[in-house]
């Protein structure tokens, strides 16, 4: 057992030293930025597709494919094509957005929009994306703990907890299915995590996250593919 344990961790070492293209979704901003920071500073080639770019963003050395708008499924597959002669090592589906559903505040349009960008879009672009995916290729989906039912004691957040809810079983068939191409599939909750769409109410920073998210692609593998993780390395319920 150890010595398997020796031998995942050299295989680790040895994916992180290799350059990797990685196209990350939403990279503009928050958690996104920061990931597309991550790996730029460990010397892999980083695309980014959003639906608007930022000054920090501009100032980075990656492909930045701006204007897309993830919810439209045309968008989608024109994205996707420009890699078609790529080879995509990582794909990580972090573009995401939040809205505070209550009982006494319910909007059925606010809702299908979470599920067409939070559940829905991150399926859509995983399988635009597969003619560029090869054995040993990664998908991340970086989802949420609202989006577990039994971890669920709050209530509220309608919206949120049903489409990350939705992308956690989506993303559990999409590991099934690819296991015979050899892509495995992460599902990660990337913590509490200081950024605008929480009003910076977060306890960990954005670049900590995406140390920690980097981690867990990391030791990614067919054998742990489907399994929902907190990015500290928790596993969580469902």
């Amino acid at each position: 057992m150890q010595n398997q344990q020796n031998q995942q961790n050299q295989q680790n070492q040895q994916n992180q030293q290799t350059m990797q293209h990685l196209v990350i979704t939403g990279g503009n901003k928050g958690i996104g930025l920061s990931l597309v920071q991550h790996y730029l500073a460990l010397g892999h080639q980083v695309s980014v597709i959003c639906r608007h770019s930022s000054p920090e963003l501009a100032a980075l050395n990656v492909r930045v494919y701006c204007g897309v708008d993830l919810a439209d499924p045309l968008q989608v597959q024109a994205v996707a094509a420009e890699f078609a002669a790529a080879s995509v090592n990582v794909l990580i589906n972090n573009a995401g957005i939040f809205s505070q559903e209550s009982l006494q505040d319910f909007s059925p349009e606010r809702v299908m929009a979470q599920f067409q960008v939070n559940a829905l879009a991150p399926l859509l672009l995983s399988q635009a994306m597969l003619p560029s995916l090869r054995a040993g290729s990664k998908i991340a989906m970086i989802t949420s703990r609202m989006g577990s039912i039994s971890d669920n004691s709050s209530g509220g957040y309608y919206g949120y907890r049903m489409a990350k809810a939705a992308l956690n079983a989506g993303a559990v068939s999409l590991a099934r299915d690819l296991q015979a191409k050899k892509i495995a599939v992460g599902i990660y909750h990337p913590g509490f995590v200081q950024t605008q769409m929480v009003a910076f109410a977060g306890d960990i920073s954005p670049t900590e996250a995406a140390k920690r998210l980097a981690t867990r692609i990391s030791e990614l593998s067919l054998t742990n593919s489907g399994r929902f993780y907190h990015s500290n390395g928790t596993e969580l319920p469902w």
